[in-house]
């Protein structure tokens, strides 16, 4: 996913720090929060920990599925989608957080 994220340069500083959703914004707790892992800036080299609220993560995820899964030779073959471990990762994301 960390192609979808935004850049850090001239992001909020809410959004950087992680108090915010990355995407949209909103304010962030430690329940309403999804962590999006540790993202290195190469330009700076700067770590940074981005979070996203449920419905952003969401939305990302299953796009990310559907792109993933129209070029993925497992997840075409229904006999096979079960062993994509990219595949069923991304499904079972964007399902944690639609609830």
């Amino acid at each position: 996913m960390a192609e979808h994220l935004p850049g850090l340069d001239g992001l909020p500083d809410e959004r950087a720090h992680g108090r915010g959703c990355v995407w949209c914004g909103r304010h962030l707790t430690a329940e309403t929060a999804i962590d999006l892992g540790e993202q290195l800036e190469y330009l700076d080299g700067v770590r940074w920990s981005p979070r996203g609220c449920h419905q952003c993560t969401a939305d990302r995820a299953h796009r990310a599925m559907l792109d993933h899964c129209s070029f993925c030779p497992l997840c075409a073959d229904a006999d096979t989608a079960a062993d994509c471990i990219l595949g069923r990762g991304l499904y079972r994301l964007q399902r944690e957080c639609r609830r």
